[in-house]
């Protein structure tokens, strides 16, 4: 259940809805197997799986947990240009012709609609924790453009949503950058641990360092030859670890042992629906409270709404 990455998004005026009306709204939305002919899916699934009877939307102290599939069939391009290949051979020594680039093309749409029913399915879950109070979203995806099929998905489900990554006042690449080169300048709570990626303004390209001291002079030279704090790991002390990156998502997540031993020790009479509940609730709360403090570090946050899109709902 612990969340391993998170980007971050911040809800504008969005219209309140209660669990039991957004579970009827995610229903009809929910996953469902590919068809043949579809090369991928995303949709609405339990975030307990059987165990929590199918139920989509846990809400608890103010936090939503909601989980989404994501269905993928995998076809390489390889094997669809192979196949293609071998068509467009025959057909030229059959008719002693070349083939034509626009029917190459047809060629290529036709292989891969008869090869997709074969292909292999990838099925990905991604679970996302929504702060109704804070009107803040957290995606547990491996990426931004994972987290954003997320976010389409739940536009869709609500019939529109206004959210925007959430963002600071001051750059993170340039408070990182600060922190690193600054010790004075460090909040007290904040660690710097021992991992980072310096970006140059140039072409310069970048340097990654594991397992080093940050306060090295070397890390100093870097600094001084004109390098940027693009990634950095970061810990608050006693609360949970992180790999902070420049657009403000954080990967790596650890949490700390006081929580994890809290969770460990709940009472939850062996059922696993509550015990996925327990550390739901014991993670969120952390993050409610840790993402705030990270923002209050980066200057507060910057608020500004987004303008709005001619003929979007978003």
């Amino acid at each position: 259940m612990w969340f391993k990455q998170l980007h971050l998004y911040r809800l504008h005026g969005t219209p309140a809805v209660t669990a039991a009306q957004l579970a009827e709204a995610m229903a009809n939305h929910a996953a469902k197997p590919l068809g043949n002919a579809d090369a991928r899916r995303i949709g609405w699934a339990a975030p307990a799986g059987r165990l929590g009877g199918g139920q989509l939307v846990h809400e608890l102290q103010g936090h939503r947990l909601l989980s989404a599939l994501r269905q993928e069939r995998m076809l390489p391009a390889a094997v669809v240009k192979e196949e293609v290949d071998e068509q467009v051979a025959d057909i030229e020594a059959r008719e002693g012709r070349k083939v034509t680039r626009k029917e190459k093309t047809a060629l290529k749409e036709q292989v891969t609609e008869a090869l997709l029913p074969r292909a292999f399915v990838r099925q990905q879950k991604i679970d996302m924790w929504w702060d109704t109070e804070r009107q803040l979203i957290g995606v547990n995806a491996p990426s931004r453009a994972r987290a954003e099929d997320v976010l389409d998905l739940l536009r869709e489900t609500l019939g529109s949503l206004k959210a925007t990554p959430l963002s600071s006042q001051t750059l993170p690449i340039r408070a990182m950058t600060t922190w690193l080169g600054d010790p004075a300048s460090r909040p007290a709570d904040l660690q710097l641990l021992d991992g980072v990626e310096l970006k140059a303004k140039g072409d310069d390209g970048v340097v990654r360092a594991r397992q080093v001291d940050l306060d090295s002079d070397e890390m100093q030279q870097l600094l001084e030859s004109g390098r940027q704090a693009s990634k950095m790991a970061l810990g608050i002390e006693g609360q949970l670890t992180f790999m902070l990156h420049d657009d403000l998502s954080l990967k790596s997540l650890r949490f700390g042992d006081a929580l994890i031993e809290e969770a460990d020790h709940a009472d939850d009479g062996d059922d696993a629906l509550a015990r996925l509940e327990t550390d739901f609730v014991l993670m969120a709360g952390s993050l409610r409270a840790n993402v705030a403090r990270l923002v209050e570090w980066l200057g507060g946050e910057n608020r500004q709404e987004p303008a709005p899109k001619e003929g979007s709902n978003v």
